[in-house]
């Protein structure tokens, strides 16, 4: 997996400066993220409400790392902190400041879990 690099901030009128979007995980990154790590990100790029729902697994965690020079949220499951950290290190290097604990109150064992459909019962 490769870095990406972030890109120069664009000077805009009043002095500020503007950064273009980036993305920060796509759709193969983050099936290689699981495949290899072990981390399955339910929420990539998310804002600080979407990432603190308590609709998530109690065994949730939130990592925040900066790309592009603005901060970025991501609500992640991972076994072990270590492939957690191997995984953000690995993409976002110096950038990754950090985790905490998700906010989630759901039972991390049946989290995407779908109950199979009701047969219907013959009538004799």
């Amino acid at each position: 997996m490769t870095n990406q690099l972030s890109p120069k901030p664009i000077p805009i009128s009043s002095g500020e400066t503007e950064c273009e979007p980036t993305v920060s995980w796509t759709k193969e990154e983050q099936s290689e993220a699981l495949r290899r790590y072990g981390c399955e990100i339910i929420v990539s790029d998310g804002t600080w409400e979407q990432v603190n729902t308590r609709d998530a697994p109690r065994d949730a965690k939130i990592v925040k790392y900066y790309l592009g020079g603005r901060m970025h949220y991501d609500l992640t499951r991972s076994g072990k902190e270590t492939r957690l950290f191997d995984c953000y290190w690995d993409k976002f290097g110096a950038g990754l400041v950090g985790w905490d604990w998700g906010n989630g109150n759901g039972n991390p064992k049946n989290w995407g879990y779908e109950s199979p459909a009701a047969k219907s019962k013959k009538k004799k």
